[in-house]
């Protein structure tokens, strides 16, 4: 799926330069010289500023240790390597969710959530665009009913894309929305439906009753629906993002993650930070402001952007 990006993995390198250099070139300065337990102390604090989380930087600090003791000669591009290696091995652990597939005929049913200002309503107008590059029937659905600029915004995106959307007025009913448009997309054969929904916190009990009642009125429609369940975060916010996977995965049952804003981040160790408590992947990273910049998540390309930087 999506074999047109492939050339694009390197965008990742690139959205992950401020984060780059807020590790490996730190982490090279500090191990120049002899080391010591504070050597490693501050290696713990890099990584954690970098928002891989204490569970991670603590884990990857001890790795170090032993790597050490038995390499005591090791080049900071050694280092660097190894720690490379063992964030991968972090990624590559299975994962925590479960994913649906449509039954012939039915549409892919994919519930977006996420709060207001994490770039949710952009992408998914981004992934609307990707899968239109596929050559799929996508049709969009203003879920998110309580701001009347949400709907306006996914409205012009919708009209902008040329793909149709299901929206109500202002303080309608989203539950109503999300049925019609399941609806409607098996009306039109239509493959993939995107729903939006509010990002709202203030009230957790308000949002949660909401987002159970949108999974029942779609299932009556498409019984196995959603078949996925993505949570937009802002890069940029850091460990903030990771208490927003906690929450809406409590709420309910998150099966990837979408990763705005990391170009703009020098906190992209928040991939990891997610994964390691969680097991839900990052499936998509937007690298950028334009349309085509948000690319399929690349746990390579990442791993080696983060420590090699090469």
């Amino acid at each position: 799926m999506f074999k047109f990006l492939k050339d694009r993995f390197s965008k990742i390198k690139q959205a992950l330069s401020r984060t780059r250099a807020a590790i490996s070139g730190r982490i090279s300065s500090l191990f120049k010289g002899s080391w010591d337990e504070e050597t490693f102390e501050e290696l713990e604090r890099i990584l954690y500023e970098a928002d891989l989380g204490s569970a991670c930087a603590i884990e990857l600090v001890a790795e170090v240790k032993i790597f050490l003791k038995k390499h005591q000669d090791a080049s900071t591009e050694e280092i660097l390597s190894f720690l490379h290696s063992k964030s991968l091995e972090m990624l590559e652990v299975p994962e925590k969710v479960s994913r649906k597939s449509p039954k012939e005929g039915s549409p892919r049913v994919i519930l977006v959530v996420g709060v207001n200002g994490s770039g949710k309503t952009t992408s998914i107008a981004k992934l609307a665009y990707l899968l239109k590059q596929e050559g799929q029937k996508v049709l969009l659905a203003a879920g998110d009913t309580f701001r009347a600029a949400a709907i306006d915004q996914l409205a012009t995106w919708a009209e902008r894309l040329d793909v149709p959307i299901i929206k109500s007025t202002p303080g309608g009913d989203p539950a109503a929305v999300a049925f019609d448009a399941v609806q409607s997309a098996v009306a039109r054969g239509v493959d993939t439906v995107l729903i939006d929904t509010a990002g709202r916190l203030q009230n957790k009990k308000d949002l949660m009753q909401e987002l159970e009642k949108v999974h029942r009125v779609i299932q009556k429609v498409v019984p196995e629906a959603p078949h996925e369940t993505l949570l937009v975060l802002d890069a940029t916010t850091g460990q903030n993002a990771v208490d927003q996977a906690e929450v809406f995965h409590s709420f309910t049952p998150l099966t990837g993650i979408v990763l705005a804003k990391l170009d703009g981040s020098a906190k992209g160790g928040i991939v990891l930070s997610i994964y390691k408590q969680f097991g839900i992947p990052v499936e998509w990273v937007g690298v950028g402001e334009t349309i085509e910049d948000l690319i399929p998540f690349d746990k390579t390309a990442y791993a080696k952007a983060l420590f090699e930087g090469k």
